[in-house]
């Protein structure tokens, strides 16, 4: 099975910085419900100029908060 050069960014255990695309593959969810956790404030990010990115650790911290969440229920 060949890997994209998308999907293999996505997957650079090196990168410090996620596009918002490589983040919501991370969180198995779409672009539009990424930009939409990334507006409420749930999915930390930055903007570098006109470049929207998620750090790295953004979509595990953001996972553990939601579990955390859960639990307490």
């Amino acid at each position: 099975m060949q890997h994209s050069p998308a999907s293999a960014t996505a997957d650079d255990p090196t990168l410090i910085l996620l596009t918002v695309e490589e983040a919501a593959r991370r969180l198995s969810v779409g672009r539009t419900t990424c930009f939409a956790l990334i507006r409420a404030g749930a999915l930390e990010s930055l903007t570098i100029g006109s470049l929207r990115r998620v750090p790295a650790d953004a979509p595990a911290a953001y996972l553990a908060r939601r579990r955390a969440e859960q639990s307490a229920a």
